[in-house]
């Protein structure tokens, strides 16, 4: 009998049985939903107050926001290059590379701040005009817009702040700095919108200045817990001033680039799509600022849990254990496939009591039912491919795929598709439809391309 016969290869598991895997998915991905919650609590808190002024005043203010929403979108680009390659170097534990790349994503954020607020100052009006034609829906935006303008510079500093502590599997962080923004949030909206004692009631003007204190506030919780309370970073305010590492910022560029360059083609895409549907009337863009905050309820989970494998694929990747990263995709793709089925439902069980508490015509309510079945079918897609693609793909080092991917999609299939439905006067769900088709077809790439594990890249020196 051989007996120098090699041992059979490990099985490949479908399921991992991890338990590690397991435990970091949910001590990351709870506190980033709760911190995603209690965001989604200042932004419904605004809706519903706001709501109460009538459908103007709540297209107005949604107009205004997608100013602020692009500007978040192209931030988080430079949020995501550092979260990516902080957290393959927090895989090798080496922070003072951590700290060199947190002190270029601020310098780059910062200046992305400057500039956009600078043009909604100078221009509110105008900004607002791209996006709709309706005379007082611009008047409404341009008004929000000059002061919330000022909150820009700020929410970057934050942001950028609670990403490079996150990397570190410091998540509770950005939770309880949201649970601050909240409380002063809400508090502020109920005084200046309508008013307390001797302070008058400022409408929109009010709900613009909550939000701007509101982001002070939450600038200065993040950098002073970073400076007195974080124990794992060592982040100090002299690490921001400190000469640029050549080689780190070639890096920063190199792999950051396309990730900036994918979230301006979402940015232009979301904006776009407020455009389109802000040339129907005042209902229709009512409807759509619901249906927003629906998408943004239920997607407040998902985006935890894909954050979360983020983290785990970035860090197992930069420790060099490639099977094990592989495994952990497997079980990822599986996981989300229940979580869109789940997401789904909900979305068809919430709609209609969570419409009926807004205070808005039948018209807007009609049209935000219509609307939020679409959502709810498209959504079971939105939890298979996100985390594949950003959780997987882009945590794991092909950074530059998801915009390739993401600009083939915007712009040759969702945008034209929803451009000439709009322009032929099709209903406003069918042109919803179109500017949900990507949520489907990426679903078949992003199997493809996940399971040929050629993304899985080290990107640490």
């Amino acid at each position: 009998m051989d007996t120098n016969t090699a041992p059979a290869p490990a099985k490949k598991r479908f399921i991992t049985r991890d338990k590690t895997f397991y435990r970091m998915l949910i001590a990351l991905a709870i506190p980033i939903s709760l911190q995603n919650l209690i965001t989604f609590a200042v932004n419904f808190a605004d809706n519903l107050m706001i709501s109460r002024l009538g459908d103007t005043a709540v297209s107005g203010v949604f107009m205004g926001n997608q100013i602020q929403t692009f500007l978040q979108l192209i931030c988080n680009g430079v949020v995501q290059t550092t979260g990516i390659l902080a957290a393959q170097y927090w895989g090798k534990r080496d922070t003072k590379s951590i700290r060199q790349i947190s002190s270029m994503s601020m310098r780059f954020g910062l200046g992305l701040g400057a500039v956009t607020m600078i043009l909604a100052l100078l221009i509110p009006t105008r900004l607002i005009g791209f996006l709709t034609d309706v005379p007082e829906v611009i008047e409404a935006g341009g008004e929000y817009l000059s002061v919330v303008a000022w909150s820009f510079c700020f929410y970057a500093v934050s942001q950028i702040v609670i990403a490079s502590l996150r990397s570190v599997e410091n998540a509770r962080v950005g939770m309880y700095i949201s649970l601050i923004a909240l409380v002063a949030n809400v508090g502020l909206n109920r005084i200046m919108i309508f008013g307390l004692g001797p302070i008058p009631a400022m409408g929109i003007f009010g709900a613009a200045l909550a939000t701007l204190i509101a982001r002070i506030i939450e600038c200065l919780a993040a950098v002073l817990w970073a400076r007195f309370l974080d124990k794992n970073l060592g982040l100090r305010f002299k690490d921001f001033f400190q000469k640029i590492n050549k080689a780190l910022m070639k890096d920063f560029f190199r792999y950051g680039l396309p990730i900036m360059a994918g979230e301006i083609v979402w940015a232009i895409n979301t904006v776009t799509q407020s455009g389109i549907l802000g040339h129907y009337n005042e209902a229709v863009i009512t409807s759509f600022s619901i249906v927003g905050n629906i998408h943004t309820l239920v997607y407040i989970w998902v985006t935890g849990l894909a954050s979360a494998v983020g983290v785990i694929t970035g860090k197992t990747v930069g420790s060099g254990n490639v099977e094990k990263v592989k495994e952990y995709a497997r079980t990822t793709q599986i996981l989300f496939l229940g979580v869109g089925l789940f997401t789904m439902s909900v979305i068809f069980a919430i709609r209609i009591p969570f419409i009926s508490v807004y205070a808005v015509s039948e018209a807007a309510a009609g049209y935000a039912r219509q609307l939020s079945i679409v959502l709810a079918i498209s959504m079971f897609g939105s939890c298979y491919q996100m985390p594949c693609l950003a959780g997987l793909v882009k945590a794991g080092g092909d950074t530059s795929f998801v915009f390739k991917n993401d600009t083939f999609h915007v712009f040759v299939i969702v945008l034209p598709a929803a451009f000439i439905a709009a322009h032929f006067g099709a209903e406003p769900w069918v042109v919803f439809l179109c500017l949900k088709l990507d949520q489907f077809l990426k679903c078949i790439v992003a199997a493809i391309k996940v399971n040929r594990y050629k993304w899985i890249r080290n990107l640490t020196r």
